[in-house]
């Protein structure tokens, strides 16, 4: 059973939310009683996500965006407040995934690529929801990062870059914000089931027993786990939680 929140009132802004982890986030968000803009690259889907979300009866708001693209991110984020009049919860969680790859022999321009919409677009989104949230005086962000943040593995240099990268302006951030009433954390997601780890499965990048064996509770995680431990952290329940890389993994950093 999931806990109850209560997000009635309130407007959550998500990026990567025509799929996966940001879909169900989003839906969690709605159903706890927000209003949610989602932000995604992929128009068709993101406008079947909002039509969804819709004809439940929500109050939603479906944004063409490109997070590297910070003039795009900026106008998302405007017409958020400008809609809902207010931002009180963030979902940073657009990311790409990358082919493993020695790390003698990583490309320069998919190095940047990854860069560009993993860190990047995350320093984009909390840039521009921290001047609403400033203004405000109130609000929680959750950046996604990854197990990737927190170890390594073999083959995926550029991808852990681009991921660790993310808990560090995380805790920065979440240091300068918290005297003003904002909350900043990141979550450690490790392999979960959606769509694009199943693209890998698919691809041969990921074997997925390997994969379940490598988490200690032995499955893979879901999206709805995910979404679980965001609004969690965006939550009053976690009201004294400022600054964390949390790891939500089936414990596979602990081993």
């Amino acid at each position: 059973m999931n806990p109850v929140y209560d997000f009635t009132g309130q407007v959550a802004f998500v990026t990567g939310a025509s799929s996966g982890m940001g879909l169900d986030t989003a839906r969690a968000f709605a159903a706890a009683g927000a209003a949610v803009a989602l932000a995604d690259l992929d128009r068709p889907a993101l406008h079947q996500a909002a039509r969804e979300l819709a004809d439940q009866g929500h109050q939603v708001l479906a944004l063409p965006c490109d997070v590297t693209d910070e003039q795009q991110v900026a106008a998302a984020v405007d017409r958020t407040v400008a809609t809902f009049g207010r931002l009180d919860a963030a979902y940073n969680n657009a990311g790409i995934q990358i082919p493993p790859a020695d790390a003698a022999d990583e490309d320069a321009e998919i190095f940047d690529r990854v860069h560009a919409v993993n860190l990047r677009g995350i320093w984009a989104s909390m840039k521009h929801e921290l001047r609403h949230m400033r203004a405000q005086g109130s609000g929680a962000i959750v950046n996604c990062s990854s197990l990737g943040g927190l170890v390594g593995i073999p083959g995926r240099a550029s991808y852990h870059s681009s991921k660790h990268g993310v808990i560090g302006p995380t805790g920065s951030a979440a240091l300068e914000y918290a005297p003003r009433g904002i909350r900043i954390n990141a979550i450690c997601p490790g392999t979960i089931d959606t769509p694009m780890v199943q693209d890998m499965i698919a691809n041969g990048e990921l074997d997925r027993a390997e994969a379940e064996a490598n988490q200690p509770i032995g499955r893979l995680g879901t999206a709805e786990e995910i979404a679980q431990a965001v609004l969690w952290l965006c939550s009053p329940g976690a009201s004294f939680v400022v600054g964390v890389a949390l790891p939500v993994d089936g414990g596979y950093v602990a081993r």
